[in-house]
């Protein structure tokens, strides 16, 4: 693919243990890249050298290049990496595995992963949050029904609190004052100030059955909520918390993405084997690319702002 091209989309194939390439100018699936078994995550490096898929099953991270969509490399020896994250400095990697009940810490060096801690959390742990200091990372832990945070200096314990049914996702405004969970059991969005010691439920949000993944709109005030019972996407303004919107996703919306011109949401639809996209202004459905078995994370290099 030219240099000039725009960037792919990626969408992972969690039980086909492969992952989509789709043309974003066409609209079509070009060509799947094999991974370890089921993969379940996406993440783009903060400096977008890098989409690293996670293979919970395989033990192993593959590494590959956002713009040429090559393997770069694969990681072995990273036990059940069901999600993941950068800290925003690069100096901390961290998984959640949700099948062994841990979370485990990682140096990085540019290049090297190097455990520093794995530390027990309770059943299940699901998704993962590091705030813009790269100094705490909070983990919803599905299965128990808790939310926990871990000092990243210390590789130790901060606080650990009940949430509703299912925690799923999480996301931190960008001023780490907010932190939103989205509660997969439920109806909606648990809000927690995060300003004192301890995390303080300060609101439920109702948006709709099953709500599971966020996505920044890129304007530093909205996020989306995937609500994949209800199958919906709801827009929340994170500065009055606050549903502003409603848009229809089908078939069990899962992970989003967000185009760097803000118009289009990219979501997994989980159950149809599929990536919709979403039309924000117009609050449709444009359009659906056919992918691989139970799709779930996606990403591309050329995006919106993640906050």
């Amino acid at each position: 693919m030219a240099a000039t091209s725009p960037a792919p989309v990626f969408v992972l194939n969690s039980l086909d243990g492969n992952v989509s390439v789709i043309d974003p100018q066409t609209w079509t699936e070009k060509k799947r890249i094999p991974t370890g078994k089921e993969p379940h995550h996406l993440y783009l490096t903060p400096d977008e050298k890098s989409v690293i898929v996670a293979n919970a099953l395989g033990d192993s991270l593959t590494f590959i290049d956002p713009r040429t969509a090559q393997i770069q490399r694969v990681v072995t020896g990273i036990l059940d990496p069901y999600h993941l994250r950068f800290s925003p400095d690069m100096k901390w990697f961290v998984t959640a595995a949700n099948r062994l009940n841990h979370v485990d810490i990682y140096r990085w060096d540019g290049h090297q992963l190097t455990l520093a801690k794995r530390l027990k959390t309770g059943k299940t742990p699901s998704h993962l949050w590091i705030d813009s200091k790269s100094t705490t990372a909070w983990v919803s832990i599905q299965d128990g029904n808790e939310l926990i945070s871990i000092d990243l200096a210390t590789q130790t314990l901060k606080s650990r609190i009940g949430t509703g049914t299912m925690p799923a996702d999480v996301f931190g405004t960008p001023d780490d004052k907010t932190l939103l969970v989205g509660i997969t059991g439920g109806t909606g969005v648990e809000v927690y100030d995060i300003t004192g010691a301890q995390p303080r439920l300060i609101k439920m949000l109702p948006t709709g059955k099953g709500a599971h993944a966020f996505r920044a709109l890129g304007d530093k005030r909205h996020v989306f909520v995937s609500n994949r019972v209800a199958n919906t996407i709801s827009q929340i303004d994170y500065a009055t918390l606050q549903v502003v919107a409603e848009l229809p996703a089908p078939s069990g919306p899962d992970c989003m993405e967000v185009t760097a011109d803000g118009r289009f949401i990219l979501v997994a639809s989980r159950w149809a084997k599929k990536l919709t996209v979403i039309d924000i202004a117009a609050r449709k459905v444009v359009r659906q690319v056919p992918v691989g078995k139970s799709p779930h994370g996606v990403w591309t290099l050329d995006h919106a702002p993640r906050n």
